[in-house]
């Protein structure tokens, strides 16, 4: 008896919420297209490969688009390694 009342009330507020538009938004909520929005993109992170000789020497392949970004990381593994 409990599960018949059970299934009946899901049933009803199931049929209630499909004859609800969907595609309104709610109130407050405008979308609009912004061109200058759209041209926004991430920046490519630095591809650093390491390498490490029979001698125990440390070298680096850095490639990327900022060329700052490339000198400021050399200059940081140069640091960190203590080559200079």
């Amino acid at each position: 008896m409990r599960s018949l009342a059970i299934v009946i009330i899901l049933l009803i507020s199931s049929s209630l919420s499909f004859g609800q538009d969907k595609k309104v938004a709610p109130q407050g909520m405008q979308f609009s297209k912004d061109p200058q929005v759209q041209q926004i993109r991430p920046k490519k992170p630095l591809r650093i490969k390491l390498h490490r000789n029979a001698k125990g020497e440390y070298t680096w392949d850095i490639t990327g688009d900022n060329v700052d970004e490339i000198i400021r990381a050399d200059a940081r593994l140069r640091r960190l390694l203590k080559l200079d």
